[in-house]
């Protein structure tokens, strides 16, 4: 499955109301380390049926940056029935990522 682009309206849907864990990248198309993230989010998304991965443009989704006061980007979220459990900012290889879940 690939990442799912996520935005104010379905937000609620595919991340709080999850029953899998969610993994939510926060980034920008002119961020460089994000650049480094991107495929990295791309190939867990594909490789982990077990968990939903979720992407977030902070320049197209101001209000959900903002919401969860994404002050650098990359960062990177865990959301847990729900609940922010975890979070991480600036670029991590897969394996700090993958601990994140």
């Amino acid at each position: 499955m690939s990442a799912i682009n996520i935005n104010k309206d379905n937000f609620s849907q595919e991340v709080l109301n999850s029953e899998k864990p969610v993994l939510v990248d926060f980034w920008a198309s002119w961020c460089g380390p994000c650049q480094k993230v991107l495929p990295l989010v791309d190939e867990i998304a594909r490789e982990r049926n077990d968990i939903k991965v979720c992407k977030v443009n902070v320049d197209e989704q101001k209000d959900l940056a903002m919401k969860f006061r994404i002050l650098s980007i990359p960062t990177l979220a865990v959301f847990k029935n729900g609940e922010l459990v975890s979070r991480s900012t600036g670029a991590k290889p897969k394996e700090e990522i993958l601990e994140m879940i």
